[in-house]
């Protein structure tokens, strides 16, 4: 009931780690019958391209061999070893390209649904694998019962192929059968032929749609539900809350050093309330004002309040503090724009300093 409640609450696509994970544990999507029909075409190729002349070139060397035997010597072990050989070689030559065959489509069916790589997670010796009660769960689960209407379907295909194939041949069978082994061959090679081809067309179907099912239950195994998806990207990210705090701590401690900077201001320009923007301007520092502080609300009252406390000229300005408040990042110099405005301020405080000191 539990696993049941489990699989309806993976509502969720997984996720690029988690399908990265799962490959890397070698969990991937592969169809069983893509290389079987890679295998049943591997074997078509073989019998229409290279089974005949191989066939008929060993044919050649067993009539030479017991029509003409006295050419061939076995009066001594060499002898009989030479013979071997000889037929060892020719059965090769018959042989060796259906191994290749066979190993050139089984290793391509397999590299097309995906690339291969040594997974030990897949040799790892596991308790499930031998339980009996896990392996009758997989026995009627649904990619068993699965696997076993393809098994089914094939059997049948296969059976219904070969009735009607043999049935309309059966009479040209057993004529070839008393004729010239050569024509046995041919013959028996043309029903092998029309069994092979309805065959690839039956596994080819098979193949395709069991190709995209197995895609689908793979994905389907591997949704996730949403308390996943949250803790994967907790994983990735970091709880949401301790980035949320470790965020305004940051702010708090930037605000603390931009207030503690206010009292080596110039000047400072307000709104007269909603902004206030600091400005520090020393010619043997920068070669234009530099913005120290800057803030809206309640830390313009506090920069306003710094600054007369340490009595700072502040000028009320709500364009110019608009809008340097908007385009001018704290530490940085002010752009040429406000080049004019502000050197008239500037302007004004040490005129206002150079009074103060003639009155002294």
């Amino acid at each position: 009931m539990s696993d049941d409640q489990d699989k309806d609450s993976k509502t969720e696509d997984p996720t690029e780690k988690k399908l990265r994970d799962a490959a890397e544990k070698g969990n991937t999507p592969s169809s069983r019958e893509v290389p079987i029909f890679a295998s049943a075409l591997a074997f078509y190729f073989y019998l229409v391209f290279f089974l005949p002349s191989g066939v008929a070139r060993l044919g050649e060397t067993l009539r030479d061999l017991f029509e003409q035997p006295d050419q061939w010597k076995i009066a001594t072990a060499t002898d009989v070893i030479s013979l071997f050989t000889h037929l060892g070689w020719e059965a090769s030559a018959l042989l060796l390209p259906a191994v290749a065959l066979f190993m050139l489509f089984g290793v391509g069916s397999n590299v097309i649904q995906h690339m291969p790589g040594f997974v030990l997670e897949r040799i790892k010796p596991q308790a499930s694998r031998i339980s009996l009660v896990k392996g009758w769960e997989r026995l009627f689960s649904l990619p068993g019962l699965v696997e076993f209407g393809k098994s089914v379907f094939k059997i049948v295909i296969v059976s219904i192929i070969m009735v009607f194939a043999l049935k309309s041949e059966y009479f040209g069978t057993l004529d070839a059968m008393f004729s010239d082994p050569q024509v046995i061959f041919v013959k028996f090679a043309a029903i092998l032929k029309k069994i092979m081809i309805v065959i690839l067309m039956a596994t080819a179907v098979l193949a395709v749609i069991d190709f995209f099912w197995t895609r689908h239950h793979w994905y389907t195994q591997l949704r996730m539900t949403k308390q996943e998806i949250k803790d994967e990207y907790k994983q990735a990210q970091g709880d949401p809350i301790v980035k949320s705090r470790q965020r305004s701590i940051a702010r708090d401690r930037a605000r603390r050093r931009m207030i503690n900077n206010v009292p080596r201001a110039t000047l400072v320009i307000t709104n007269p309330t909603h902004y206030a923007v600091a400005l520090r301007y020393v010619r043997e520092e920068n070669e234009a004002p530099v913005v120290v502080a800057k803030g809206q609300d309640l830390v313009a009252l506090k920069i306003r309040e710094i600054a007369r406390e340490n009595d700072i000229p502040i000028f009320e300005d709500p364009p110019l503090a608009r809008s340097m408040f908007a385009q001018v990042s704290v530490d940085s110099v002010i752009p040429s724009v406000f080049y004019k405005a502000v050197a008239e301020l500037v302007h004004r405080v040490y005129a206002a300093k150079t009074k103060k000191r003639r009155v002294r």
